[in-house]
Formats: C-alpha cells, structure tokens, sequence
C-alpha cells in the first residue's frame, strides 16, 4: 500500500484550513533535500506558516510539497519531502497530528505508471468497407398532447 502520510497531511490541511484557522507544519529541517531558511531552523527542525495567505504556488502531492514565501522580507522557494514532515497543527488551538519519526520509504518506481506496448493479433485487419448506413429510426412513442 502507499504511505498514508501524504494523505493524512492533505486532510488535517483542509481540516484546519475549512475551520479558519492557521495550519503550521513542523519540518525535519536535517532531513535530505529540505530546502527551508536556515537561519530560522532551531533543533533540527521549522515550523511553517501554510497558510493560503502566507504562501504562494502552493503545491502538495505523494511526494513532497512545495511553495512560495516571505521569511524577514526576502522571498524562496520552499521544498519539502513528505518524510521530512513531523506535524501539522492548528496556531490557533493546537489541534492536528504529529508523525511518526521512522523514516519516510519513498519508492517512486513502485507506484510510478508504467506504459507497455501491446501486440495486436495478426487476424485483425482494418475494415476497407465503408460503413453501412444505421437503420431508418422508428418514430417517437411520444405525442404531443394539447
């Protein structure tokens, strides 16, 4: 099965958003590819703003999310893989979920699409007849009544 975290995310997102208030995610800031402002990381780890108001080109998929923002005036681009993600949360009233610490398997092959070619048997042959015309249709069943 897939990884249920990128879903739960998704929901406590909508959750937290649909009910006015502000979701901030905490970020495993150590952890590879986390692209975050450094100079705000304390422990190993960020807490963002996600607000719809906060960020721009928000972007959250199976894999990672993403988006735009302002951190002391300067704006970046934020990336963020779904494992590096420890909580989301309500500022106003703490409410959401924290994450399991484990490590976040991301096996992309697995679940990527794959495309096959088909062979199609050799007794098929494409029609050179043009096709015939549909029967005349019957009248309606219906009348018209006045």
């Amino acid at each position: 099965m897939t990884p249920n975290r990128p879903y739960l995310l998704r929901a406590f997102f909508d959750w937290i958003v649909d009910n006015q208030c502000t979701p901030h995610l905490v970020v495993n800031a150590d952890f590879p590819a986390v692209q975050v402002p450094t100079q705000f990381v304390q422990d190993g780890q960020i807490v963002l703003n996600i607000s719809p108001s906060a960020v721009t080109n928000f972007a959250m998929d199976n894999q990672q999310l993403s988006f735009n923002a302002r951190f002391g005036g300067q704006p970046m681009q934020v990336y963020v893989p779904m494992g590096a993600v420890l909580a989301i949360y309500a500022r106003e009233n703490g409410e959401g979920t924290v994450f399991t610490a484990e490590e976040f398997i991301e096996d992309e092959e697995e679940f990527a699409p794959v495309l096959e070619s088909v062979e199609t048997p050799d007794d098929i042959t494409p029609d050179d007849e043009p096709p015939t015309k549909p029967e005349k249709k019957k009248g309606s069943h219906l009348r018209v009544i006045k």
